[in-house]
């Protein structure tokens, strides 16, 4: 009987020990969700020091990428416009500004983080051409068989600015992907001879050689920047992540893309 009596209370306490388990889980506030769409240009920055983010916070952030600007479905405004869920955009200022006009953006929340010029890129084993003057860069575009730039701003302005402004754009041929990281890809395919777009989104690439940034006479510097999206559902955790952003913590990560800090 007493055997029984002690298997009995045994019962009783381990059924208290679960009911209690059951009840602090139940009781413990779920970890905040942010939902973050950024273009390639801050990418390798920001996936450097988001998880110091995450852990230093509570917060989880779910993250997505989409171009600054351009056509077709995956560009940032895309996205938002066919309902795809978002707290924080991270992206050039030319296509925040795009944003903001179409009422995408709390007003106010828009925060510069880095500024990034454009660069060129070749296949890594392969002559590495000189870029350093209007006069080089243009034989260099001469010399490629084929050119991938990205379809977001950079690659517009390219396109539309700089190569009828050297008088080129008849005389090379030009591949327009929608990300930057598919035109460097092309490059380390070798079905591109060489990438122009941001310097961030060619440092650090495999299989890829830094030729250097464009000639300050062609150079387009863009500002990329970080606002909450109209309708966020996490507000106060978004405007965390973007203070973060903008902190020194992330000054390094920064640097070591390619790119100079907003101060």
């Amino acid at each position: 009987m007493k055997f029984i009596r002690s298997l009995n209370l045994h019962s009783q306490a381990n059924r208290l020990v679960l009911a209690g388990a059951t009840l602090v889980a139940c009781s413990a506030p779920a970890l905040a969700q942010l939902n973050v769409i950024i273009s390639g240009g801050f990418s390798v920055a920001y996936r450097q020091v988001l998880p110091e983010f995450e852990q230093a916070n509570g917060i989880k952030v779910n993250t997505g990428s989409g171009a600054s600007q351009g056509a077709g479905p995956q560009t940032i405004a895309a996205q938002l416009q066919r309902g795809v869920p978002a707290d924080v955009v991270i992206l050039s200022r030319e296509g925040l500004a795009d944003l903001m006009a179409a009422g995408r953006i709390i007003a106010g929340t828009d925060v510069d983080l880095a500024r990034v010029p454009l660069g060129a890129g070749v296949r890594t084993g392969v002559f590495k051409p000189d870029i350093s003057t209007v006069v080089a860069f243009k034989q260099a575009l001469l010399n490629a068989k084929t050119i991938a730039v990205p379809g977001s701003t950079s690659g517009i302005y390219l396109t539309t600015d700089v190569f009828p402004k050297m008088g080129v754009a008849d005389q090379i041929s030009v591949t327009v992907k929608e990300r930057g990281s598919q035109a460097a890809a092309m490059v380390v395919a070798g079905d591109a001879n060489m990438a122009v777009q941001p310097v961030s989104e060619l440092v650090n690439e495999k299989g890829i050689t830094f030729a250097g940034r464009l000639p300050t006479e062609l150079q387009l510097v863009q500002v990329f920047a970080a606002a909450v999206v109209t309708g966020a559902k996490q507000p106060d955790a978004a405007k965390r992540l973007i203070q973060f952003l903008a902190s020194d913590r992330t000054a390094a990560a920064i640097e070591k893309s390619g790119m100079d800090r907003v101060r």
